[in-house]
């Protein structure tokens, strides 16, 4: 039986806290916002999707920002984010069935790929995860079984394909398959990370393109719809043949940048290789449009990479390189030592997905980052917790995701 995990005694949750290098203090990367309970008036505090609360009638106004700095980019205009947030309410999400607002039946589960996230995605949404029931056979084979009643009810299913990625993936087709048969109204697989994502076209010869026969797997499981962060490429989406929500963990990341306030003329966004670029100059116009720098690489090999030279100045400013995971840490790692070659004053790695495959954690902790930032859409084990990791939590983006699709609302402002 997969349970929630426990809350703290001060009613809050966090993500794994890094101590910072230059200071002795531990630092916490990412407060997760608790939800509101239903006593408090509505208008009393605006959460942002980052985990860190907005600033609330009465309180002291924030420090002004220094001349050139880069400001804080939030999701939506605050008065339109007060106006969605009033509907989050637990009057509103609690109201009777059928009713705009109304969680009556939405029903949310966690597999055992990342049931921390799941449980705060949960807490988001003032619900309590589902139970259910999963358990290996000595010979390797998957039970599930949905412990309560789900007849009529729309479905929401937590579950990352990340390592090991087959085991984690034939537990998410089984866990559809349980649902359905157990009559749900509708199915959305929430996959945070979505495995076999890079294996997205051909070539070479003779090769399978295995992200979508992934995609098929879970639709012919009997998923409705698929709710996913940062897909390794756009075509992912069309793999699919149901509707498909895809919304990006660089959200997160970004407001996070925001709080160390880099001025804007010491700060360039590095793609580490060519087929990141289009990625690296949307993260960087969020910014404030900063200049955008590529590193060349050649790949010899899967999982070996080469790099070649670098486009662009990065002499005397902050590097920040972005891409969609991080693996083995290769390519990062590789374009890191020509940023700091080329005269970068620091190098920041950021990326929503940490794969994290050996030897990626030596590479990154090898004093070559200043800070490597990450989300949590895949589980970090303590082994792999190093002093330069910052772990940002992505259950709030995920959770007012979960809750607009439910509702029929767009998702679209999330996007932008």
């Amino acid at each position: 039986m997969m349970q929630a995990s426990s809350r703290c005694a001060s009613g809050s949750r966090s993500v794994p806290a890094r101590v910072s290098s230059r200071a002795s203090a531990v630092s916490v990367r990412c407060t997760i916002q608790e939800a509101r309970p239903a006593s408090t008036p509505a208008a009393a505090s605006t959460p942002a999707l980052n985990g860190v609360a907005s600033p609330v009638a009465g309180a002291v106004p924030p420090i002004a920002l220094p001349r050139g700095a880069v400001p804080n980019r939030p999701i939506l205009e605050v008065p339109d984010w007060e106006n969605q947030y009033r509907r989050h309410t637990a009057s509103a999400r609690h109201g009777s069935a059928g009713t705009p607002g109304s969680l009556s039946r939405l029903r949310l589960f966690s597999g055992t790929s990342n049931p921390t996230l799941a449980t705060e995605v949960a807490h988001y949404l003032g619900l309590e995860l589902g139970k259910i029931k999963c358990k290996r056979f000595a010979d390797g084979e998957i039970y599930v079984q949905v412990q309560e009643s789900i007849r009529g009810c729309d479905v929401f299913l937590i579950q990352p394909t990340c390592p090991p990625v087959n085991d984690h993936l034939m537990e998410l087709l089984i866990t559809i398959d349980a649902c359905r048969r157990a009559s749900a109204r509708s199915i959305t697989a929430v996959i945070p990370y979505y495995g076999y994502a890079r294996a997205d076209r051909k070539v070479q010869g003779r090769e399978s393109i295995a992200a979508k026969l992934t995609a098929n797997l879970i639709t012919e499981a009997g998923a409705d719809r698929v709710l996913a962060i940062d897909l390794h490429s756009g075509q992912c989406v069309g793999y699919f043949d149901i509707p498909v929500d895809h919304v990006y963990g660089e959200t997160v990341i970004l407001d996070y940048l925001a709080s160390k306030r880099i001025a804007t003329g010491d700060l360039v966004v590095v793609s580490p290789d060519v087929g990141g670029v289009a990625r690296a100059r949307a993260f960087a116009k969020k910014l404030n449009d900063a200049p955008l720098a590529i590193v060349d690489k050649r790949r010899s090999a899967h999982n070996v990479s080469e790099v070649m030279n670098l486009i662009g100045d990065v002499k005397g400013k902050v590097a920040v390189l972005v891409d969609d995971m991080i693996d083995t840490a290769g390519t990062i790692t590789n374009a890191a030592k020509v940023l700091q070659k080329e005269g970068a004053r620091e190098v920041y790695a950021c990326a929503t997905h940490a794969v994290f495959s050996p030897p990626a954690v030596e590479r990154l902790s090898s004093g070559v980052f200043q800070e490597v930032i990450v989300t949590n859409t895949i589980p970090v084990p303590p082994e792999n917790v190093f002093p330069q990791l910052t772990i940002l939590s992505v259950a709030n983006l995920l959770g007012e995701t979960i809750w607009r699709v439910y509702n029929a609302a767009s998702v679209q402002a999330l996007r932008d």
